[in-house]
């Protein structure tokens, strides 16, 4: 029993840094995808393979405060503003355009 169960521990950290590694890369966070890719070792690697790069998202800023924000988060974390996407396309910020600010 404890030869198998070994194994399955090496096969999610596995796994799981694979999943991390993946998810950082994408802009997302190492350790909520190590996690995630640990505890369902092929579906959540399979899933920070397909999920979106954060860091190719257009952005957009927050009329309230002026934190700069994805277009697709629906409330500013910093000031509470709800958040809609702007009418005047040049209110949208390129990825590149939006991480140099």
């Amino acid at each position: 029993m404890n030869g198998a169960g070994g194994a399955y521990v090496v096969i999610a950290v596995c796994f799981g840094i694979g999943g991390g590694i993946i998810g950082r890369s994408k802009g997302q966070s190492f350790w909520l995808w190590f996690l995630i890719a640990g505890a369902v070792p092929i579906f959540g690697v399979l899933a920070a393979v397909f999920m979106r790069n954060d860091r190719t998202v257009a952005r957009m800023q927050c009329p309230g405060c002026g934190k700069i924000h994805h277009v697709h988060d629906a409330f500013c974390l910093r000031c509470g503003t709800e958040l809609y996407l702007p009418d005047d396309a040049d209110a949208i910020l390129p990825p590149e355009q939006a991480l140099h600010r």
